[in-house]
This record gives structure tokens, C-alpha cells and sequence, in this order.
């Protein structure tokens, strides 16, 4: 028994080891890699998600990334999604190893929670074929952003499970289970002016880039000196 154990192990290590976790393929185009770095770093630079019913006073962990694959079984390729929120994980240690390279299920242990696709082109099946995967899947929310209106009049979709391993449609654009919303922002962004999918908290509020909330801090620092200069304070006695 114990040979046939290790023996099916072996064979396991095998097949991870010849998973083609990437394939050096370059992102589609450069408003999607925007759009991917924006939506990833907004999360670590201003999120905290909400702490669940054993550790109340503590945020959950997270890990979120982008353009990666995550692997259901070693037996079928990736799926590929532009971004996605796994919920009480962390990304791995050493992320040169095999196993650290990608989104295996069976190291994580769970499937991600949030998946965001951009839509570039008609030939994805972001409402088809990705719809129903997903689904399928057990991804419990799945987001389609498709800001040139190439598959339908519609901006921004967000989907939730419905019955019998499908997507019911939300009409709003919060993800009430984690304590994140969605909205379409006008702005800058590395330097190009557009309408970008932004990340809100629960209350609607727009969650902030590192380099917002540092330009924020420093407005703030600078308003509480002029107050004190009004009061003959020096602030930099203080």
C-alpha cells in the first residue's frame, strides 16, 4: 500500500512540475495592463477586508494579482482572468518554485472569490463561455468590464451565484459578502486621462491608489500648518 501510495504521489509531482504556468504570451493591450495594475495595487494600498465571525478584530488576509493562471486540477488548462481576490490566503514565500507560480487549488485550498475580466475584443467570451465556467467554477463573483461596449450596451456587469451552478445578475455594483464595491471613475491614471474601473469600500467610497493617498496626507499636512500659522503657531516647533 505504502508503495502505491508514494508511487501516486510521484506521479502527481510530475504533472505539477509540467504545468505550463506561463507562457510568455504579452498582455492584450495597454489600457487592460493599466487597468489590471490599478485594480491590484489599490487593494493593498487601501483595503482592509472585513474580519469574519472567529477573529472580529482583525482584518481577513487576502491575495490578489493579475493575468495569472489559476489551476482547478493538473488535468485542464488555467483559466487566465484579468484580475482576481482570493479571500483568508496569502501569496506564496518563494514564488520561483513551481508550486509558488501560479493559483493551484489544491495548495490554496479554496477558489478566489472575485474574478474581473476586461473586455479588449469580441473573441474572449467574457457573457458565454467564461460566464458559465466561472459559474461552474464556484467563483462567487464574477465581473465584466467592457468599457469600449463591444459585447452589449452595458459598461460594467457584476454577476453573483444563482441557482443550479449558474450567475444571476446583480443590479447594483457592491459585493456585499467581502465589503467592496465598484464604480467608473473619470481621471489620471500613470499619466492617462480616461474612465477607469475603480474599487469602492462598503459605504461607496472610493478606495485610494499609494499615490492618492500620499498626495491626500500631504494636502492634509499642508492645511493643518496654514491653520497653525493662523494661530502664530510654527509648526515645525511642534
Amino acid at each position: 500500500m505504502s508503495q502505491v501510495l508514494t508511487e501516486t504521489s510521484w506521479d502527481f509531482d510530475e504533472l505539477v512540475e509540467r504545468l505550463v504556468t506561463e507562457d510568455d504570451e504579452p498582455v492584450d493591450n495597454i489600457f487592460s495592463a493599466k487597468h489590471q495594475r490599478l485594480l491590484t495595487e489599490i487593494l493593498y494600498s487601501s483595503w482592509k477586508p472585513l474580519p469574519d465571525e472567529e477573529h472580529p478584530n482583525q482584518p481577513r488576509s487576502f491575495f490578489a494579482d493579475s493575468n495569472i493562471g489559476i489551476f482547478f486540477s493538473v488535468h485542464e488548462p488555467p483559466l487566465v482572468p484579468d484580475v482576481f481576490i482570493s479571500l483568508d490566503v496569502t501569496a506564496p514565500e518563494n514564488l520561483y518554485v513551481k508550486t509558488g507560480r501560479s493559483y493551484l487549488l489544491w495548495e490554496y485550498g479554496k477558489v478566489p472569490e472575485v474574478v474581473v475580466e476586461i473586455v479588449s475584443n469580441k473573441e474572449g467570451g467574457e457573457l458565454d463561455h467564461k460566464l458559465k465556467t466561472y459559474a461552474r467554477k464556484g467563483i462567487h463573483y464574477y465581473i465584466v468590464f467592457d468599457p469600449l461596449q463591444l459585447l452589449s450596451e452595458d459598461v460594467l456587469r457584476v454577476y453573483e451565484p444563482g441557482l443550479l451552478n449558474h450567475y444571476r445578475r446583480r443590479e447594483d455594483f457592491r459585493l456585499p459578502d467581502i465589503g467592496l464595491g465598484l464604480t467608473i471613475w473619470q481621471g489620471a491614471f500613470e499619466g492617462t486621462t480616461a474612465e477607469w474601473l475603480r474599487w469602492t469600500d462598503e459605504n461607496g467610497d472610493l478606495l485610494l491608489t499609494g499615490a492618492e493617498r500620499a498626495a491626500d496626507a500631504e494636502s492634509r499636512a499642508a492645511r493643518l500648518a496654514e491653520k497653525l500659522h493662523q494661530l502664530g503657531v510654527d509648526p515645525n516647533q511642534i
